[in-house]
């Protein structure tokens, strides 16, 4: 199977029943676990995971997947995957716990290490970006009309720069990389946003760069990634400038930049 002949509609569908679900949960009072790594972990992780696995099982199968929220499989065995999903039933329980709003629900699918399809809904905004390799960027809000996000335009190019950071891990280095800027005579403003958000808010230009110099995983930004880099940006290793590859051996994320 090509990746063209997967449905997005359809794994659009999937993430928006997920959504549902959270938001069901998200009205009530829950409880949370936390997990050995030190993570929170809400029944609204567990229920989006089921979710978007059973729809994933039903319509393809025969593609394998890693998902945060389920036992992970030997690299011994995924490292001859040439496609797989990647998944983040809940990328910023923080937030969810929080009820900011600012969490999303996360389906990619991934092959020879890049993510060639993406999909990140938004619950409680009740808005999802997806990006396609070939085909682009694009966002609906309300479930309505989709619209192309297009961005190419490079940070280092403009005099005013919005850079967005993490809401619950902002790190020294993020706060250097501001005044760094400053000290180049911009004029710099930086936003605070939770999630895969900050990736989708490059890609639609409502931010210009997002630093991450912290830890990562890889189902939280893959989905992400593929809306930013078929909107025309780049997500790059901070330190080889290379794009960021998943199915790694360890599934940390380098230090990486959206740009």
């Amino acid at each position: 199977m090509n990746f063209k002949e997967i449905d997005v509609d359809q794994l659009i569908s999937i993430a928006q029943k997920a959504g549902d679900a959270i938001m069901e949960i998200y009205a009530r009072d829950f409880e949370v676990e936390i997990k050995e790594d030190k993570s929170p972990l809400t029944e609204a992780d567990k229920k989006s995971n089921a979710i978007i696995l059973e729809g994933l099982k039903n319509l393809y199968p025969d593609i394998p997947f890693i998902s945060e929220e389920t036992k992970q499989t030997s690299y011994e065995e995924r490292k001859h995957w040439k496609r797989f999903w990647l998944i983040d039933p809940i990328d910023g329980t923080k937030e969810f716990i929080k009820k900011n709003g600012e969490f999303t629900v996360n389906i990619a699918l991934v092959e020879e290490g890049i993510p060639v399809v993406g999909i990140v809904h938004v619950p409680a905004q009740n808005k999802t970006y997806y990006g396609v390799k070939g085909v682009g960027s694009f966002k609906s809000e309300d479930r309505n009309q989709k619209s192309e996000i297009r961005n190419e335009m490079h940070y280092s190019a403009k005099d005013k720069v919005v850079v967005v950071g993490s809401r619950s891990h902002l790190s020294p280095e993020t706060l250097q990389f501001v005044e760094d800027l400053k000290a180049q005579g911009k004029d710099v403003e930086f936003r605070s946003s939770g999630s895969s958000l900050k990736l989708c808010l490059v890609a639609e230009g409502d931010a210009d760069v997002y630093p991450r110099f912290g830890p990562t995983m890889e189902w939280d930004t893959s989905a992400a990634h593929a809306v930013a880099l078929y909107a025309g940006k780049n997500v790059i290793n901070y330190e080889t400038k290379q794009p960021l590859v998943y199915n790694k051996e360890n599934l940390l994320n380098p230090w990486f930049m959206v740009e």
